[in-house]
């Protein structure tokens, strides 16, 4: 199975080109079979996508099914709740292009047929996914007898997880293979005509040198503009798309942070006392510390200059043996024993070869590898020559094993102990997590005398009774403040640091919360003006290291945000029209740019080379504005006064420099390369807009 293990080292990479397109074949096969097998009750409907009711068991069997592939991919049997929520993002894109899709490649007949897919995997030109798991490292292409080997394995081995994770590359390319297909019939439908082509390529050509004077919105005074409530209205329906919201929650919360007491201290004083002098008689400091400090034994070695000042003054004037501290560092008190001195390099020059290790059954092969090419290294061969055959470290392979001149802290522990203190040009096999390494130092830098040292650490941390008299707090604030009317009192009355939230259901945590996905979960089930309850009907949450009370301040429905929650920003919006039209009347009709300057205490500004795609102007900043108007003028023209961003402007153009470039089927390529990549996007965009989805995942993850 060692093919197996260097497919999941490498599946990251394949997986990662399609995961967007490709997972509902394989993570969603059963949920969309039909509807009827998945009407199961409104309690348990996870989603809604064109009519069709998904059920949350079986979307959360499919979630489980990817989790353990991503197990097999990393090695690991757990997976930490970012990656948890990533797969649940994942499953959940391949639902929806699995149901949004369906019906439209059944309409279209499109298919990936078995010759078809077995032409992807095995043809000439396999798929893109295959070719990056099957890549032979050394050649660069495709290894077809690791390919055949793993696929024969396939045949006879139909129940385990290896079995599992085949269907679902499987799947995965038939997924892409599809929707490009589909992709592929609106982009044959989608063309530039050479009149299009040539009106591109005139804007592009077209260069224009201008002169231009302008007056920004901010010299007239918004006192001078009024908005009347017809108008506020008028714009509000005009714009209603603006102001589109979701539905979302705000809560008031106040935070009652679990703090180490000076009792707490004084017992971790004490205990670090009492051990002293036990620690200054064991024989192997070490072992002591891994048993008994906060933090494992570091074995690394330190220069006099990468100690604090005094922590140096005592280790470099000591010996072996002697004891200092307790002292207090940060949030822990420590406890210091001189463990050894070693005359080392501050840094050394090696090469090594690597043989990675994939599988556990590898181990061995990998290891008799090494072995015999220690031997022929102490029998005269040639070091780059073996590096270049044999070595998976391709960077350094190329240049004969070389690595170069390195630091301490800039290799992994095993590789670095084993450069640092071995000896110039022995032969050493090295174990690190890349697999097994044959190592040689062929130089070393300046040595200097270097100390490790064993140090007991006791983190300062609050104890089970503090806990408990944080949460008696909280948990009276609560009692005591059983509505947002006297929440808010205790805030004012008790000076307390009142904080906000707006929280949509989806949201996954609320900043400076630790684990906050259990109350934004609770905030929905939370009536306005009343205190947020925890799952056993408690108004005290305990998210990290602290204690949330929390109140329901504010509830926002899924639709359009009110006129009078956008006043101001439209009152602005009014303004700036209002605004320019005055400034456009005050320039209107004048074409001399220099006394129109002259006449609003403003200069004459400059720019060249400007075309119809230029958005910035020297000077002025992004003033796409200009750039149309000035595109549009032939040489010598002035403009009326128009709109920009950021004020009114009258543009002239001083000269216009025409190109030359007259390839229009150039210009149909890529303008049909810039719609096929639109397409790509905005196709499936605009379908999933059409399927209506209903997401009620927030209410079960």
């Amino acid at each position: 199975m060692a093919t197996l293990e260097k497919i999941r080292n490498r599946a990251g990479i394949g997986i990662t080109i399609f995961i967007g397109l490709a997972l509902a074949a394989f993570v969603l096969g059963d949920a969309v079979k039909s509807g009827s097998s998945i009407m199961r009750g409104s309690q348990q409907e996870i989603a809604k996508i064109a009519g069709e009711s998904v059920d949350y068991k079986e979307f959360q069997q499919k979630v489980d099914e990817l989790s353990n592939i991503y197990k097999m991919n990393s090695g690991s049997t757990s997976l930490d709740q970012k990656t948890t929520d990533q797969i649940i993002e994942q499953t959940w894109m391949g639902l929806v292009r699995s149901i949004t899709m369906k019906k439209i490649y059944a309409d279209l007949g499109i298919d990936v047929t078995s010759n078809e897919l077995f032409d992807l995997v095995q043809g000439e030109n396999p798929h893109a996914i295959i070719q990056s798991l099957f890549r032979d490292q050394k050649t660069g292409g495709i290894n077809r007898p690791a390919l055949i080997q793993f696929l024969k394995f396939q045949q006879t081995n139909t129940t385990g997880p290896e079995h599992n994770y085949w269907l679902f590359i499987e799947n995965q390319i038939q997924e892409e293979r599809s929707f490009a297909k589909y992709n592929n019939l609106i982009i044959k439908g989608i063309y530039t005509t050479s009149d299009e082509a040539r009106m591109s390529l005139d804007g592009k050509n077209k260069k224009v040198n201008i002169e231009f004077v302008g007056k920004p919105y901010s010299s007239v005074s918004d006192s001078a503009i009024r908005v009347t409530q017809a108008e506020l209205e008028k714009y509000y329906e005009s714009h209603k798309e603006k102001y589109k919201q979701e539905a979302s929650r705000e809560i008031e919360y106040i935070l009652f942070p679990v703090v180490a007491s000076k009792g707490d201290e004084d017992k971790v004083i004490k205990w670090i006392n009492d051990i002293k002098p036990e620690f200054a008689g064991v024989e192997d400091p070490a072992a002591y510390v891994n048993v008994n400090s906060d933090t494992q034994f570091d074995p690394s070695f330190y220069k006099k200059s990468e100690l604090s000042p005094t922590l140096a003054e005592f280790a470099f004037n000591g010996k072996a043996g002697d004891i200092y501290g307790p002292y207090k560092e940060g949030q822990s008190w420590k406890i210091c024993k001189i463990q050894k001195f070693d005359e080392l390099p501050d840094s050394v020059n090696a090469r090594h070869i690597l043989i990675r290790v994939a599988a556990q059954a590898d181990a061995m092969r990998a290891n008799s590898l090494a072995d015999s090419l220690k031997r022929l290294l102490t029998l005269g061969a040639d070091f780059a020559e073996l590096a270049r055959k044999y070595s998976n470290d391709e960077g350094s392979a190329l240049k004969g094993g070389e690595v170069g001149w390195f630091k301490r802290g800039m290799m992994v522990k095993p590789f670095e102990n084993a450069a640092f203190f071995g000896k110039i040009n022995d032969y050493q096999i090295v174990n690190s997590q890349f697999g097994i390494h044959l190592l040689q130092v062929t130089k070393r830098g300046t040595t200097t005398l270097n100390v490790q040292l064993a140090t007991i650490v006791r983190n300062i941390e609050p104890s089970s009774q503090t806990y408990q008299q944080t949460y008696s707090v909280a948990s009276k604030f609560a009692s005591e403040n059983r509505d947002l009317k006297a929440f808010q009192a205790a805030v004012t009355t008790q000076g307390l640091n009142k904080r906000l939230a707006n929280i949509l259901e989806a949201d996954k945590d609320i900043a400076g919360l630790e684990n906050s996905r259990l109350l934004i979960r609770a905030v929905y089930k939370a009536e306005i003006g009343k205190p947020v309850l925890t799952s056993e009907n408690t108004p005290v949450f305990e998210l990290g290291n602290q204690f949330v009370v929390a109140v329901l301040s504010k509830i926002q429905e899924k639709g359009y945000s009110s006129l009078g929650a956008n006043q101001p920003t439209i009152e602005m919006a009014i303004r700036k029209d209002k605004k320019g039209e005055q400034l456009k009347e005050k320039m209107a009709g004048k074409t001399d740019l220099a006394s129109l300057a002259s006449s609003l205490g403003s200069t004459v500004g400059k720019a060249q080379d400007i075309n119809f795609e230029s958005y910035s102007i020297p000077g002025l900043g992004i003033e796409p504005a200009i750039a149309g108007v000035a595109s549009a003028l032939e040489a010598g023209a002035v403009s009326a006064p128009f709109a920009g961003s950021n004020g009114v402007y009258v543009v002239k153009a001083v000269s216009v420099n025409k190109g030359i470039d007259n390839d229009i089927t150039n210009e149909k390529n890529q303008s049909k390369m810039a719609l096929g990549y639109r397409v790509s996007v905005q196709a499936f965009e605009a379908l999933r807009e059409s399927a209506g989805i209903l997401d009620k995942r927030a209410k079960f993850y």
